[in-house]
């Protein structure tokens, strides 16, 4: 297998031999004041515990279940959110596009553009994205096996762009369900790039809440000790101060006290498993 090699996301290096990275944040802008305030006591985790951080949030939630679904502030005022974020936390910033209109526009702001796993097949929109020249975080599809993103990486690396992260998120299991499957990592790894595993994705319920995706938020850790154990070299984790106002994936995201607990096992793990 080719050495996977080190992406790096603005001061953080992704990536094997490199510690053990957390991105995370609320997995949609709910407003300038919510984000600021997840992003500050981020901001402290990551310097209490010494972890290296990237902050996720979407300015649009373009796949919700319903049309009803709260969407987020938009791409310009998500956007100038994000750039506050990384300008006073001093963190690198991800975010996700939904079409190639989007890409110009995120470029200019963030540290990785992610391409959604429902959207990894779309060349144009992995096309615009690695002309980019920003590191890109593509999600594997859900409806993919992990030997199929050798095409979609494929994609990105024709424009020129190497700097890619590959993310674990759960394979469809029959209905509305998904399965984490272990094996998927070093696979993924074989493809010469970074991995990344999304915990709380992976504890989705697609679409199980009728007009919202459910899940099980309290396997996300478990999953999460398992694939730094399985080897990985990021875990993505959506976080929330208060679970029952969030706006989005309310069952499967982490409260930032349980995020600080798992911090702290992952990176035992991790150091075990580098050694």
């Amino acid at each position: 297998a080719p050495m996977a090699r080190t992406v790096k996301i603005g001061k953080v290096p992704v990536g094997k031999g490199n510690p053990l990275v957390l991105i995370a944040g609320p997995c949609v802008i709910e407003s300038r004041k919510a984000c600021m305030g997840i992003a500050g006591k981020l901001a402290t985790l990551a310097r209490e515990e010494r972890v290296p951080l990237v902050f996720k949030a979407s300015y649009d939630k373009a796949n919700r279940s319903s049309h009803k679904s709260f969407r987020g502030p938009g791409l310009a005022g998500g956007l100038e959110i994000l750039a506050e974020v990384r300008e006073k936390y001093r963190l690198p910033v991800l975010t996700d596009v939904h079409c190639e209109a989007e890409v110009g526009p995120v470029a200019r702001v963030v540290d990785v553009i992610q391409v959604p796993a429902f959207l990894c097949r779309q060349t144009d929109l992995l096309t615009a994205a690695g002309e980019s020249g920003k590191p890109v975080n593509i999600k594997k599809g859900q409806f993919l096996a992990p030997r199929d993103m050798a095409n979609v990486i494929a994609k990105v690396e024709a424009t020129g762009n190497r700097k890619i992260l590959v993310t674990e998120r759960g394979t469809s299991f029959g209905y509305n369900n998904l399965v984490a499957d272990m094996r998927s990592l070093p696979v993924l790894r074989d493809l010469g790039y970074p991995v990344v595993f999304d915990a709380t994705h992976s504890v989705q319920l697609p679409g199980g809440a009728g007009n919202r995706s459910g899940g099980d938020w309290q396997w996300a850790p478990h999953l999460a000790r398992a694939a730094v154990a399985t080897g990985c070299d990021a875990v993505f984790v959506e976080t929330h101060v208060a679970r029952a106002k969030a706006l989005c994936d309310r069952d499967t995201i982490m409260e930032l006290p349980q995020l600080r607990r798992l911090w702290r096992v992952l990176k035992k793990i991790g150091k075990a498993v580098n050694q």
